[in-house]
């Protein structure tokens, strides 16, 4: 390893010049956040029913008592026998944070297209408390552009037409319950939108050796289902 190395009062004055870039840096990702809040919102007249342990739901059921929901795209296919490494990977960093996240009145939910049998079964192996609905036999996670039918032409996936790597991909999406008490969806964020959201990797990138991905075949070469490593 080569680096280089100085005395304190010399690593104290580079940390404080770099303090400035953070500070702009995080003055810069508050307006980013305003902005997003004044995005226009979509209103959902469309019916959507889910399956959950407690039965069929529909879209305002996942709300709960809140006004916010947020959903996890979480790839798992009807025939796939366990779900995707890099959403695990994801959810693993969810996992605790709805009890947080009702106090500001949201609620959060995995939403997949495998059975509830297979996702419970799944949910139990993993560990979580996370709720987690199926959308099997609906079109919500075709309407949200998280799946895509086989042969399916012109496929938009982070609002750009791609050649997609498979049937499933990630996504989150947030929506809102009017005073009106209608459903709106008010954002989603894809592929590189999720990093954010991934606090494994935000820890990962405060160390010297940060993510340490160049080698690998692919950035996420090395994230195994946690009961894997």
């Amino acid at each position: 390893m080569t680096h280089q190395i100085v005395s304190r009062q010399e690593w104290l004055e580079a940390r404080k010049a770099f303090l400035e870039k953070e500070k702009a840096f995080t003055k810069a990702r508050e307006d980013l956040a305003r902005e997003r809040r004044e995005l226009p919102w979509v209103r959902i007249d469309k019916v959507y029913s889910f399956e959950g342990i407690e039965g069929p739901l529909t879209l305002a059921d996942l709300f709960g008592k809140h006004d916010q929901l947020i959903v996890q795209h979480f790839m798992f296919g009807p025939d796939w026998h366990e779900g995707c490494p890099s959403c695990s990977f994801w959810a693993d960093n969810f996992n605790g944070i709805d009890g947080h996240l009702a106090q500001r009145d949201t609620s959060f939910v995995l939403v997949s297209r495998a059975p509830l049998a297979k996702l419970e079964a799944y949910r139990k192996r993993m560990g979580w408390t996370l709720r987690w609905v199926s959308s099997l036999g609906n079109d919500f996670n075709f309407d949200y552009g998280v799946s895509f039918k086989p042969g399916e032409q012109d496929i938009k996936y982070n609002f750009e037409t791609i050649k997609p790597h498979g049937e499933e991909s990630p996504g989150l999406s947030a929506f809102r319950r009017g005073d009106d008490g209608a459903i709106y969806h008010t954002y989603s964020t894809y592929a590189r939108g999720l990093d954010v959201l991934n606090g494994t990797y935000q820890l990962l990138d405060i160390t010297s050796k940060g993510r340490d991905e160049s080698g690998l075949p692919y950035p996420m070469a090395w994230v195994k289902r946690h009961d894997r490593y």
